[in-house]
């Protein structure tokens, strides 16, 4: 899909109250760039904001961290964000292969919400649950591992429950049609909004490892 261009975007990020420029330098000191020692949620692919900034107002006692790779994306996070008082939010623009540079055993729980699912099997290794992606993420979480993930794509969930179990996951919950379900702590996405209104169902899943000292 073709990403609009917003005018003075690179601008807008610079100037986010929430965006962190230079996240490597922050590497296994989150903590205090929150100044606590909270638990971190972070979001791979926050889209345009709503679910993170939502999660952020609704859980100050949790730091949450949005990472988007495309300036035409997190450029539209920021502007929400920046008329909100959220001290327990940072949004991050980079790319997720290189998220062990940013982050170091400091991680509670990853959300993968709508990613990319690279149908293509030459490009299996870039979906965000691949092998490659959830040896990274082992690398980043502090204790045990901690995964929930929503799609509307129901190859990628299906490559997903796999290769999870593969890496010694345990799904707590799994469903394929998660508006069928109690989903009262449910936070939407802006896609899955979308996809909702049109009926498509809703994949989600959550799982956790023990960590491997």
């Amino acid at each position: 899909m073709r990403l609009k261009h917003v005018k003075g975007a690179e601008e807008i990020i610079k100037k986010g109250t929430y965006y962190i420029e230079n996240p490597k330098e922050y590497k296994g000191s989150w903590n205090k760039v929150f100044n606590n020692n909270n638990p971190i949620y972070i979001e791979i692919g926050m889209g345009k904001g709503d679910f993170i900034i939502e999660n952020a107002l609704k859980y100050p006692e949790i730091n949450f961290i949005g990472i988007e790779k495309f300036d035409s994306v997190i450029v539209r996070a920021i502007q929400k964000s920046n008329e909100l008082e959220l001290y327990n939010l940072k949004l991050i623009r980079m790319d997720a292969m290189e998220i062990e540079e940013v982050f170091n055993k400091e991680i509670d729980r990853i959300y993968l919400n709508f990613s990319d699912p690279w149908p293509k099997e030459r490009h299996a290794k870039r979906r965000l649950t691949s092998p490659i992606f959830l040896a990274k993420y082992d690398l980043i979480f502090k204790s045990s591992a901690n995964i929930i993930m929503k799609t509307d794509n129901n190859p990628l969930f299906e490559y997903s429950l796999e290769t999870l179990k593969e890496a010694g996951y345990e799904l707590l919950e799994v469903t394929r049609d998660l508006y069928s379900e109690d989903i009262a702590d449910n936070i939407a996405t802006e896609y899955e909004k979308k996809f909702v209104s049109r009926g498509i169902n809703i994949n989600r899943l959550y799982g956790i490892k023990p960590k491997n000292n």
